[in-house]
């Protein structure tokens, strides 16, 4: 039986125009408890970039609450409602966007170095209604 996720982060980015202002959301959860809300505003980005940085982000906040020490065990579950990016990272579909490829080996690297034990899921987006809201507070908050 599989073990459930010891943290699951919910995450989206978008643009308003692709390329156009940008921005990540993204919640960390624990047991159902959201333990912190991210809304990064990116500047001028497409909606895929955004998607990734969205990930990214939500790691590197996570990497601040679970020790050094216990990274490698720790069972992480990303749920976002972009297919693309959760196949591409899942290692389903390759990255043929040059311009995500270098989102792609940050994220991947963070994954292989600290959360190895990591899976995405795609959902639908009226269950990432908390990560598309701060998305959307995050390119309000853009400066073009």
């Amino acid at each position: 039986m599989e073990k459930s996720p010891d943290y699951i982060l919910y995450t989206d980015g978008g643009a308003r125009g692709n390329p156009g202002p940008a921005g990540a959301g993204a919640l960390v959860t624990k047991g159902g408890v959201v333990l912190k809300r991210i809304a990064k505003p990116l500047g001028k980005r497409t909606n895929n970039w955004a998607e990734y940085e969205a990930v990214i982000v939500a790691l590197e906040e996570l990497k601040k609450i679970v020790p050094e020490s216990r990274r490698k065990e720790t069972i992480v579950e990303v749920k976002l409602d972009s297919e693309l990016i959760a196949r591409q990272l899942s290692g389903i579909y390759q990255v043929k966007e040059e311009s995500l490829f270098p989102q792609y080996i940050k994220a991947h690297n963070m994954l292989v170095k600290d959360f190895p034990k990591t899976t995405f899921t795609h959902i639908p987006r009226e269950k990432n209604k908390d990560a598309d809201a701060l998305s959307n507070e995050a390119m309000d908050n853009v400066r073009m």
